[in-house]
């Protein structure tokens, strides 16, 4: 093999997430749900959370700028877990596989802190990993090269021996910038035939 460990994104590659799916339910409305998610709980919005803000710092600086869509806001932090569909159980049976051949499995990922722990509670393939690197955690977020620095020496990985999966083209940009062998994630039979290029015998 070319590669001594395999690292997973989270969000998009083992977690099916969307906002959508908490607010298709709680705004039926098509234009005013993405108005909302586009203008007041926006992504940069929420990726302050991924960098280490807390959810009830985020709550309410952003319930007094838009009081108006306090319960709204409120349900982006109490229902978190609804917008989680579930587990992509392709990708998840490759992460499996890759962990009974012996190859040491790690986490690194953009999330939040405390979301982290709910998720690790509610999908239990997210505890199988032998070490994690958690942007909310950490307080510096993908695609930043410090999170990459934190991964590589916390666990002694060969940068240029570390495969690397994420569905985010920027994130694999800057993994492959520190070293990282790294490739966009297009779906688990991807995933796999790029392992498998490097002589992982899925």
């Amino acid at each position: 093999m070319t590669i001594d460990a395999v690292v997973f994104d989270i969000g998009g590659v083992l977690l099916d997430w969307s906002p959508n799916y908490l607010y298709a339910d709680l705004i039926p409305d098509e234009e005013q749900r993405s108005h909302f998610l586009t203008n007041v709980a926006t992504p940069a919005w929420n990726h302050k959370q991924d960098e280490g803000r807390t959810w009830a710092e985020a709550v309410a600086e952003l319930t007094s700028l838009h009081p108006e869509h306090a319960e709204w806001i409120a349900a982006y932090d109490t229902g978190w877990l609804k917008m989680v569909k579930g587990v992509f159980e392709d990708a998840a049976a490759v992460l499996t596989e890759i962990k009974a051949l012996g190859l040491p499995t790690y986490a690194l990922t953009n999330f939040s802190g405390e979301k982290w722990e709910v998720a690790k509670d509610a999908f239990p393939i997210l505890t199988q990993f032998d070490g994690e690197i958690v942007s909310g955690v950490e307080q510096t977020a993908k695609p930043g090269e410090k999170i990459y620095r934190i991964l590589i020496d916390r666990f002694g990985l060969d940068p240029a021996r570390t495969f690397y999966t994420d569905d985010m083209a920027y994130n694999v940009d800057a993994a492959r910038a520190v070293g990282l062998d790294a490739e966009v994630f297009t779906g688990a039979a991807d995933l796999r035939a790029q392992l498998q290029a490097r002589g992982v015998a899925l």
